[in-house]
């Protein structure tokens, strides 16, 4: 993990959530950089495309969510630090339930306020970082936030 700041990926085709999500997260203490992909091909494609920043922790829209994201970041070695956040206002627990069994470690249930946006992404990112820095393997990394 890069020491100077959190590589991050969003993969969103709503501008005003990437807006906000951006607007946000660089306002959080730990430094991040942020690259934002409108579909699930678009970051497989930039993931596959060779010697690539690959991020910490990506930041998944549920309207473009597809398992395959998961199925491939899940298979290859060098994704091992790759931690995976979905959010939706709203989905079901056997939705969300699918995503944790399929190897996504984080689910959020998007506020429906900016200020409990902030809370909710800088817990995220706190908890991603201490799991990382204490060494604690990544596959049995899962977390809930409703």
């Amino acid at each position: 993990m890069n020491k100077e700041y959190l590589s991050i990926a969003i993969i969103d085709d709503n501008n005003e959530n990437v807006t906000l999500f951006k607007n946000i997260l660089n306002k959080i203490k730990i430094g991040v950089k942020i690259q934002v992909f409108q579909s699930i091909d678009k970051i497989l494609d930039y993931l596959n495309s060779g010697e690539v920043l690959i991020p910490e922790i990506m930041f998944i829209n549920f309207n473009v969510f597809e398992r395959k994201i998961l199925d491939e970041t899940r298979n290859h070695g060098k994704f091992d630090n790759l931690v995976t956040a979905l959010y939706s206002e709203k989905l079901s627990e056997s939705e969300i339930e699918d995503f944790f069994v399929n190897g996504g470690n984080i689910f959020i249930r998007k506020p429906d306020n900016e200020v409990a946006l902030k809370k909710v992404l800088s817990d995220v990112i706190t908890v991603n970082w201490q799991y990382h820095t204490s060494g604690l393997n990544k596959d049995n990394f899962i977390l809930k936030i409703l």
